[in-house]
């Protein structure tokens, strides 16, 4: 051993405390050697001194000897400890192995080897036990961790879950605040553009053009804005799952040249060119086509106002596996790679100043995501700012609908398939993959 070694001898007897001295000096073992008679003394000393090992001589190995090793270990000193045996002392050395000393060798058999052997495995399982002691100490320390990060956890997930239905209450208590204050503002919106519509009419009297602008300006605004009121009812139905699709067979391309006539003046007044192209070999579709409106008005209503010259573009075309997309391109503003990500969240614009360039709510985009994932379709978008942007919608030409109210058989493309009139949902997450496109943005 290279390291020197504090030993300490505990014997009442002189000759074996030297015989002890000598097997150790003659073993080449670096010591600092202490020795002692009695365990009182042996305390003492091990109380303040820290030794690598005691060998307990054999007159010691009565009470003296086990009171030691139990003065020892109540107070917490750990020290490799060897007794050194009579032939008759066998059993007692046993009894204090089971109280914690480490070895024991019987004093005929004291040699330099052999002492420096016992030394040596006595070192070594000390060390030993010292390092499970370590690792037991570690492992409950970390175990208590655990505990308390758990306990932790628990309070933070409590916590969460609280808040998460809070949220879930603050939400439909918004939604519903939302569809009732609509419902009620369509009603008197409805009055004012009935009356306007009356008021310009020749049969009700003739108005003078001051006149007949200024009620002009109130239909129009009157629209506008039961338009706006439309989008909040529709975007809150969609958030408490109380809009439902009303599919029936119909003609695809009739709604949408129907829909095109009614946003050109839009397009007349900015002096844009609206085009329409139908690649269509058979327009029977089984959707809803009120919801295929108002997805298109949207569109065209994005395009034709962030479009300042140019040219806007309804395409409607072929898909294999029995699908159709509708494409809507524009030469507008285009949208910056930054702003992608925004892409039909709700009440989000890319200008979201109060002075913004182009109004609205923010929501129409929000709506054609939700509808074109209830109808199984993706949307995909490319867009380049300054240069334009395009919509591509791809859709099934029948969508599929729940049982509830009974499967409609109809004939798309030669095939037989069944419909209902009740919108079959599907889950969020298979709904989000459903819309992955290109990267999103939002108007």
């Amino acid at each position: 051993m290279e390291d020197t070694l504090k030993i300490l001898v505990v014997d009442d007897d002189e000759v074996d405390r030297v015989a002890v001295r000598c097997a150790l000096t003659k073993a080449g073992i670096q010591m600092e050697l202490s020795e002692v008679a009695d365990g009182n003394n042996a305390f003492s000393i091990l109380t303040t001194t820290a030794y690598d090992c005691v060998f307990l001589g054999s007159r010691l190995l009565d009470q003296d000897g086990l009171t030691l090793i139990q003065q020892l270990r109540s107070s917490e000193i750990k020290v490799p400890l060897v007794v050194l045996t009579g032939q008759e002392d066998k059993q007692t050395a046993v009894q204090l192995l089971k109280a914690g000393a480490t070895d024991y060798l019987s004093k005929s058999r004291i040699s330099p080897e052999n002492l420096a052997q016992v030394l040596r495995s006595a070192i070594r399982v000390y060390r030993a036990e010292i390092q499970v002691a370590l690792a037991k100490e570690q492992l409950r320390e970390s175990h208590e961790q655990l505990i308390r990060k758990n306990q932790e956890l628990e309070r933070q997930q409590q916590q969460l879950q609280m808040q998460n239905f809070k949220l879930s209450e603050a939400s439909v208590l918004k939604s519903h605040f939302l569809a009732t204050m609509s419902h009620e503002l369509r009603t008197p919106m409805n009055a004012i553009i009935g009356f306007s519509q009356i008021l310009l009419r020749p049969k009700f009297g003739q108005l003078t053009h001051q006149q007949a602008d200024m009620v002009e300006r109130i239909l129009n605004n009157g629209k506008h804005l039961l338009m706006l009121v439309n989008e909040v009812l529709d975007f809150s139905k969609l958030e408490a799952g109380r809009l439902d699709l009303k599919g029936e067979r119909f003609d695809i391309s009739k709604v949408i040249n129907l829909t095109v006539s009614e946003m050109r003046s839009l397009a007349d007044a900015k002096n844009l060119s609206l085009l329409v192209q139908n690649d269509l070999q058979n327009s029977l579709v089984f959707n809803d086509p009120v919801r295929i409106k108002q997805i298109l008005i949207n569109l065209l209503s994005n395009a034709i106002k962030f479009t300042e010259f140019g040219e806007v573009w309804v395409e409607v075309k072929e898909l294999p596996a029995n699908r159709l997309a509708i494409i809507v391109r524009d030469t507008g503003i285009g949208i910056a790679s930054r702003d992608f990500k925004r892409i039909f969240e709700a009440f989000r614009q890319v200008d979201q100043t109060l002075t913004r360039k182009y109004p609205g709510t923010g929501l129409g985009l929000a709506i054609i995501d939700s509808l074109v994932r209830m109808m199984g379709g993706k949307i995909f978008l490319e867009s380049k700012l300054g240069v334009g942007s395009t919509f591509k919608i791809e859709l099934p030409r029948q969508i599929t609908l729940s049982a509830v109210e009974g499967d409609v058989p109809l004939q798309v493309d030669g095939e037989r398939v069944f419909g209902s009139t009740k919108n079959q949902h599907h889950s969020s997450s298979q709904a989000r993959q459903a819309s992955v496109g290109y990267p999103r943005f939002k108007l």
